[in-house]
């Protein structure tokens, strides 16, 4: 990121005012909010509960919130990991039809697939964690496109796989607790032209947060570059990468449990809001 310098008299003109409220009417007149849930209550028609096994997680995505792995309460949706007594049997499928085994963890994902699908833009959310650092943590806010084949099916032209251009995945925060402790990753995940074929690390930088807290996470698209923030402030860029990913995308939000380690304690991703901005016209 360039440092700039601003000439003397413009900086005495700008000091003033508040930084604060420059940027906000900064912000307001270059995008307009076209979704945002802030989680009063579980709304279906923003979010559906994806099941699916993938990456070879050790825990089952369960529906409706069952054994506790979603809830929203006091204007938070919280998405957990639970340790069971016991094991149960897991529906969850892989891309090729194979079958969960029965697992004693059970956890929460939603997507706003056919709910809430959007074309480049702003993708925010504010959430924090209970806990890192630990193995086998691996809680995620990111981005599919909307015509990716796995489950949920809905619509005919959901045919596309991952990560080809209609299924491409952009990942605005990633906490992998087995690689890092006050971090988190974000980057785009680059089609190598077949499918399940993915340049995963290439395009992706770790970035230092205090997780506990409540931040901001964001993914834009400016011009033909992808741009990450924290807070509001450019973290990475994904030069010329932006124009890869043209198709609408949905948002997935999911704790998953990615390895056989023992959990220790609460998991548990607590998520403010999330909203999505188009970028105006001048």
């Amino acid at each position: 990121m360039k440092l700039v310098v601003f000439p003397i008299i413009a900086s005495l003109l700008l000091y003033s005012c508040n930084p604060t409220d420059v940027n906000d009417a900064h912000t307001q007149s270059e995008w307009t909010v076209d979704f945002l849930d802030n989680f009063d209550s579980f709304n279906p028609e923003n979010w559906q509960d994806q099941r699916i096994w993938v990456n070879n997680e050790n825990h089952c995505y369960v529906p409706d919130g069952q054994y506790n792995t979603r809830e929203v309460s006091k204007g938070l949706l919280k998405l957990k990991v639970v340790r069971l007594d016991s094991a149960i049997n897991c529906d969850n499928l892989d891309k090729h039809g194979n079958q969960h085994p029965a697992t004693a963890y059970a956890a929460g994902r939603i997507c706003s697939k056919n709910r809430k699908e959007f074309i480049k833009g702003k993708w925010t959310a504010r959430l924090r964690l209970n806990s890192n650092g630990q193995p086998s943590q691996f809680p995620a806010w990111w981005i599919l496109g909307a015509k990716n084949n796995e489950s949920p099916v809905q619509e005919e032209d959901e045919n596309i796989c991952w990560p080809l251009t209609g299924s491409g995945e952009i990942d605005i925060f990633e906490h992998h607790g087995d690689h890092m402790e006050n971090a988190f990753t974000s980057g785009a995940i680059v089609s190598q032209g077949e499918c399940d074929k993915g340049d995963w690390w290439s395009k992706r930088q770790n970035f230092p947060s205090t997780l506990s807290e409540f931040h901001e996470y964001s993914v834009e698209w400016e011009g033909s570059d992808l741009v990450y923030r924290l807070d509001n402030q450019e973290i990475y860029r994904n030069i010329g990468d932006g124009d890869l990913y043209p198709e609408p995308m949905f948002a997935i939000l999911n704790y998953a449990k990615i390895t056989e380690s023992e959990m220790e304690g609460e998991w548990t991703m607590e998520v403010d809001w999330v909203k999505h901005e188009k970028r105006n016209n001048h």
